[in-house]
C-alpha cells in the first residue's frame, strides 16, 4: 500500500513543474470522435477539463458532432454526402446540424456543471462570435459550409474573467447574409486559439497520434518542430484524415498558438496524460522545447 501511495505522490511531483508553466493559459480543447460517444470516455473528459481549471488552466471547449449529424440526416431519408472531407449542407441538412450541435452543446455544460463547474454553452453565431464566408470544395459549392473570418475574442475573454468555461458549437454566421453555417470543427477550434492566442490547442481523435508508418504503432511521434511537421506533409507520408489536421495545427502555431496536440481520445484521461507527464500519449508539436 505505501509503495502505491509513494507512486501516486511521484506522479503529482512530477506533474509540478507543468502545472506552474501552464497555469492561468488559455488552452483550446477540440473534442470529437469516439470520445464524444461513449459515456465513460465523455465522462472521463469532463473530470480531465475540470482537474485542469481546478489548478489554474482556462480552457474552452470546441466540440463536434459529425456522427450524431449525419445519424440524424438519414433519419429524415437523407444521405449524408462529403467532398474533400466537408459535409455537403443544404438548407435542410443545416437546421439538422444547428439542432444536434446545440442538442450536444447543452450536453456537455449539464455534465461539467455536475462536477461543480461554471460553463456557458454558446455557438459562433451568439454576438457574431466566429463570422463566416462560404467555404469551397476544390472550387465547388457545398451549400452552407463556414470559412471562418473574424472571431471576437472579447466574448471569449468576458467569460473567460468571470471564472466560466465556454463551450462552443460550430455554427457560424455568415458575415454578409447573416445564415447560419456549418463549420468543421477542426476549422473552429484552430480559429478561436488563434484568436484568444491559446498557450495550447488540443485536438481529442480517434488515432494515437502522427506516426512514420501509420501500420507500425511504434513509429508514433511524440515531438515535432513546426518544420519537421511541414516536412512530413511535404515528403507525401502523411495522407488521408491527417493532412488537414496537420495543415490546421501548423496555421495555429504559426498565427501565435505555442503549442499542439493530437491526442487519442479513446484513452482515460488523455488530457492529463499529455499535459502533465514527461512521457506524453500523442503528439506534441512545438515552437520549442517545454523545459
Amino acid at each position: 500500500m505505501m509503495e502505491q501511495e509513494l507512486i501516486k505522490a511521484q506522479t503529482l511531483i512530477e506533474a509540478l513543474p507543468y502545472i506552474q508553466k501552464f497555469s492561468n493559459k488559455k488552452i483550446v480543447v477540440k473534442y470529437g470522435g469516439s470520445a464524444m460517444l461513449d459515456d465513460n470516455l465523455k465522462y472521463n473528459v469532463i473530470k480531465d477539463v475540470a482537474l485542469l481549471k481546478l489548478i489554474g488552466l482556462k480552457p474552452i471547449i470546441v466540440h463536434g458532432g459529425g456522427k450524431e449529424i449525419s445519424k440524424w440526416v438519414e433519419k429524415v431519408g437523407k444521405e449524408p454526402e462529403f467532398i474533400n472531407g466537408l459535409r455537403v449542407t443544404d438548407e435542410e441538412t443545416m437546421e439538422i446540424a444547428e439542432m444536434v450541435l446545440n442538442k450536444v452543446n447543452k450536453g456537455l455544460v449539464a455534465m461539467m456543471e455536475k462536477l461543480g463547474l461554471k460553463a456557458v454553452g454558446i455557438s459562433g453565431k451568439d454576438g457574431s462570435l466566429m463570422q463566416c464566408d462560404k467555404k469551397l470544395s476544390g472550387g465547388k459549392d457545398i451549400g452552407y459550409v463556414g470559412n471562418v473570418t473574424k472571431v471576437d475574442a472579447k466574448i471569449l475573454d468576458t467569460l473567460l474573467e468571470n471564472d466560466f468555461i465556454p463551450v462552443i458549437a460550430p455554427i457560424g454566421i455568415g458575415e454578409e447574409d447573416y445564415h447560419s453555417y456549418n463549420i468543421n470543427a477542426d476549422d473552429a477550434a484552430c480559429a478561436v486559439a488563434t484568436a484568444i492566442g491559446a498557450e495550447k490547442l488540443v485536438f481529442l481523435t480517434d488515432i494515437e497520434g502522427v506516426f512514420v508508418d501509420p501500420m507500425d504503432k511504434s513509429t508514433l511521434i511524440s515531438e515535432m518542430t513546426i518544420e519537421e511537421a511541414q516536412n512530413f506533409i511535404d515528403s507525401g507520408v502523411v495522407g488521408g484524415g491527417m493532412l488537414p489536421k496537420l495543415n490546421n495545427c501548423i496555421d495555429a502555431m504559426r498565427n501565435g498558438v505555442s503549442r499542439v496536440h493530437i491526442l487519442d481520445g479513446r484513452v482515460e484521461h488523455c488530457l492529463l496524460l499529455e499535459f502533465f507527464t514527461t512521457k506524453g500519449i500523442g503528439t506534441a508539436i512545438l515552437s520549442e522545447p517545454i523545459f
